[in-house]
């Protein structure tokens, strides 16, 4: 069996007996009550008071500060939440486990151990989500003039990353962002989100490399830093305030896809704090 510790990100506390049945690590985000069986992203080396903003890397920037020096070697370290969850197998995708998935049967899915297929692998991302099905509804909600001023934007081959961030996440702020980071991955990231119609879902990931994680954690919150003088805090609506979590769900699939071995692995949503489940 192949050693993993595996971090729940949770609002709330009531999670943590069926965390402990899953034997996953128990986070506690934000300002609520937790127990001491939690473990919290406001103690130690921690950019807590940035949650609001940074959603889950708040919890990443505190295990990169904090514990990740004491993890062993080759440990399988992942991340999960309590709306979006691994698969136990990669048989069915994203969408047909989120139609099938249920409160009877949430606990028969969910990733339990690591499957034997990651043991090629020094990296798992979720599964790609395509941004080039743009539905005529949404053009006409989100983005008419945008689409009428450039009809070649109604092809697919045209609907990139680069597109959808501007549409959803305000016009230009990609590109503002891309200035602020290193040189040497500023050209290959452009190249990424200009050309491509796809990213790995939800900001979750799987790593059993403490090298790797280490990298990728120095570059991408140096980067998120530098951001911040350019967007600040004075931020307003979801689309807008969790800006640098948007900007790093891009940045951790271009940065893993060029720097890992790596496997796209289904990821399924159920709200659990909606759903009251009891994992057996």
């Amino acid at each position: 069996m192949l050693n993993k510790k595996i971090f729940c990100m949770c609002l709330n506390s009531h999670h943590l007996e069926n965390l402990k049945k899953l034997n996953y690590v128990p986070v506690g985000l934000g300002k609520k009550e937790f127990s001491s069986h939690w473990l919290r992203d406001n103690t130690g080396d921690n950019i807590s008071n940035k949650n609001p903003y940074y959603g889950e890397y708040s919890f990443y920037y505190w295990l990169w500060k904090n514990l990740l020096k004491e993890i062993e070697n080759d440990t399988w370290i992942g991340f999960t939440g309590y709306r979006y969850h691994w698969s136990q197998n990669n048989n069915l995708n994203s969408d047909n486990l989120n139609k099938l998935i249920n409160k009877e049967n949430f606990g028969d899915f969910i990733l339990r151990e690591i499957p034997k297929e990651w043991e090629k692998y020094d990296a798992i991302l979720g599964e790609e989500i395509f941004v080039n099905n743009w539905k005529i509804s949404k053009i006409i909600k989100h983005a008419k003039l945008k689409f009428l001023r450039n009809p070649n934007l109604f092809l697919k081959k045209n609907q990139s990353i680069k597109l959808h961030f501007d549409v959803f996440h305000g016009e230009g702020y990609l590109d503002r962002a891309l200035e602020y980071l290193e040189d040497k991955e500023k050209d290959d990231f452009k190249k990424f989100i200009y050309q491509n119609s796809s990213f790995n879902r939800e900001n979750l990931f799987f790593c059993r490399s403490k090298k790797l994680m280490e990298n990728y954690f120095k570059s991408v919150f140096e980067w998120l830093e530098r951001c911040e003088k350019e967007f600040g805090f004075d931020l307003h609506g979801y689309s807008l305030k969790r800006i640098y979590a948007f900007l790093a769900e891009r940045y951790l699939s271009y940065w893993f896809q060029k720097y890992s071995n790596y496997l796209s692995w289904p990821i399924f949503f159920f709200d659990t704090n909606v759903n009251k489940i009891v994992i057996k």
